[in-house]
């Protein structure tokens, strides 16, 4: 075996049932508004996971640009090349957006939708 690829399998992370867990354990197994006190106050209610935080800032962000802008989640998807459902999971906080999602839809709405921090406790776990 070529130097370096023994040290792969303990990079990743097994639980034997449905192959890798994704980065960021149990807590991303759970929607970004199910790590919120009140899920149904999405994306209002801020969240002390600082991953589930950073989605909601997202979201409430790309929602306002949204709605100012006058753009259709339909039109959105056209004009990113984002698939609509994608987009109304992440205004939804139902899916943890991935990076290329996030920056086609910040290329084409011209915004920056990436917050510059959040702003929680982060001794706070869940």
């Amino acid at each position: 075996m070529p130097a370096g690829q023994a040290a792969i399998p303990q990079l990743i992370n097994f639980n034997g049932q449905d192959g890798a867990r994704m980065v960021g354990g149990h807590a991303r197994a759970r929607s970004p508004r199910e790590l919120t006190d009140d899920p149904k106050a999405w994306p209002e209610q801020p969240s002390a996971d600082v991953a589930a935080e950073a989605v909601r800032l997202i979201a409430h962000t790309l929602a306002l640009v949204l709605n100012d802008q006058g753009l259709s989640l339909r039109a959105t998807a056209a004009g990113s090349g984002v698939n609509r459902q994608v987009i109304a999971d992440l205004v939804a906080g139902r899916s943890w957006p991935d990076v290329a999602t996030v920056a086609r839809l910040a290329h084409f709405t011209g915004t920056t939708l990436w917050p510059d921090g959040t702003n929680i406790d982060r001794k706070r776990t869940h």
